[in-house]
């Protein structure tokens, strides 16, 4: 027994020392050295940069040096720009556009029947906006036509592009402007006399604006006159009955929706509004 187990013992010794000594002389053995023309031998680091393998030519390089034509911006400027016309582009459409007329006149409708909230904030919003495609679907056209399109195919810069663009929508608003909120401008700004031609963006926005809300109050006041004239009548017939307790409010609704209706108010509306436009 005692024999066994020295000869397992041996043997176990003999299995550990086997393995370990590669390992060891592994370690040991010293950095292969490679020869370089003119017979010296290369330094390991040199070596191992030999041994390297190259880099696969086909590579992808993603840069934002621009197309670099002469009159053109560079491609970080226009995403700039892209960035920023998107976070103004509510602003641009209700100041720029029809959609402040429009929201404004519905806005006076729902009030003068005496139901703030029918219809809701969001109907009246989305009618607004989809009026406003319609309305401004010439001018989107022609800013596509003479802008975007040349633009994308390589026709013009983007800098003659936004020039082209500017020109319908600034025509637009001219229409819809007061001389004398552009006199006003003008004057405010110190230009001088100028030609409509000429006009500056920063003159004809703000001018638009204050037309269009002189406008829109003046369709307001309009729709208002025959509501009000019930709202008198139910007084009157109130106050003659010594039903002094009944609020007007309440018995005159019933009667401003009924004649809202029978004159199919919503189309004299929406044509009213739409050929405020085109006249």
């Amino acid at each position: 027994m005692k024999r066994f187990h020295r000869l397992f013992l041996g043997a176990l010794a003999f299995l550990v020392l086997g393995v370990c000594a590669p390992l060891g002389r592994a370690q040991q053995s010293p950095a292969p050295t490679t020869i370089i023309p003119g017979g010296m031998p290369a330094s390991p680091a040199s070596a191992a940069t030999a041994a390297a393998p190259k880099a696969d030519p086909m590579h992808l390089t993603i840069g934002l040096e621009g197309t670099q034509k002469s009159g053109d911006v560079s491609v970080a400027v226009q995403i700039v720009i892209l960035m920023t016309l998107l976070t103004l582009a509510p602003s641009i459409v209700l100041l720029m556009t029809s959609f402040t007329r429009i929201v404004i006149v519905l806005g006076f409708v729902r009030t003068a029947l005496g139901v703030p909230s029918a219809p809701s904030n969001q109907i009246i919003v989305g009618l607004s906006l989809f009026l406003t495609f319609f309305i401004m679907g010439p001018v989107f056209d022609r800013m596509n036509g003479e802008a975007i399109q040349p633009y994308l195919a390589g026709k013009m810069t983007s800098v003659e592009a936004l020039d082209k663009a500017s020109v319908p929508l600034k025509e637009f608003m001219l229409k819809q402007t007061r001389t004398r909120d552009l006199e006003y401008f003008l004057e405010l700004g110190g230009f001088g006399p100028t030609a409509v031609k000429d006009l500056s963006m920063r003159v004809v926005v703000p001018a638009f604006v204050v037309s269009e809300l002189q406008t829109s109050f003046q369709m307001g006041f309009l729709l208002f006159l025959p509501f009000l004239i019930i709202d008198f009548l139910v007084s009157s017939v109130l106050m003659a009955l010594g039903m002094m307790m009944m609020p007007p409010v309440a018995v005159a609704l019933p009667f401003k929706l009924l004649l809202f209706v029978l004159v199919d108010g919503w189309h004299l509306v929406v044509r009213a509004l739409v050929q405020s436009f085109t006249n």
